[in-house]
């Protein structure tokens, strides 16, 4: 799926379709895009459409945040800094992994080979100062759910 947002008033409204979807509760999102494409962003605006309040940081130094959404746990993670595959075991990365919960990773190619597969990827390229063309590949029956919920909600696809 294919999808162009004008601002980040459309990068809000994409993500509250996204936040409407029941696979997400058990879903691993990846997120590609250059620093500044919005990745941080996208994963500010669903977890407030997720009902998370307060500040909510990108984890660029901390490499995990972790919410509590009324139904599900969340894990918000940032492996832009990622270097150490022992970072991975020490920090029980591997078992939140095989938790319920929603998981989303920006950068995730720092961690390739550690991560398990995801169920849906969205890649963001910036066009100008504020647009954003965006892809969304699936990768299983869960990704490919959201997919199908996000297109029959009217995402712009």
């Amino acid at each position: 799926m294919r999808l162009l947002w004008s601002d980040e008033a459309a990068t809000q409204a994409f993500a509250s379709q996204l936040a409407r979807q029941a696979g997400l509760a058990d879903a691993f999102i990846t997120l590609h895009g250059d620093l500044g494409a919005g990745k941080t962003t996208l994963t500010r605006h669903l977890l407030q459409a997720l009902g998370i309040t307060g500040r909510i940081k990108s984890p660029t130094y901390t490499i995990v945040e972790s919410y509590d959404s009324a139904n599900f746990p969340i894990w918000h993670f940032d492996f832009y800094r990622f270097n150490d595959p022992q970072e991975w075991e020490d920090a029980g990365f591997r078992d939140i992994f095989a938790s319920p919960g929603l998981k989303l990773a920006e950068w995730p190619q720092k961690a390739e080979g550690l991560l398990p597969a995801a169920d849906l990827d969205i890649a963001l390229l910036t066009e100008g100062e504020t647009a954003r063309r965006v892809t969304l590949s699936a990768y299983t029956a869960t990704g490919l759910a959201l997919l199908q919920g996000l297109a029959l909600a009217g995402s712009g696809a």
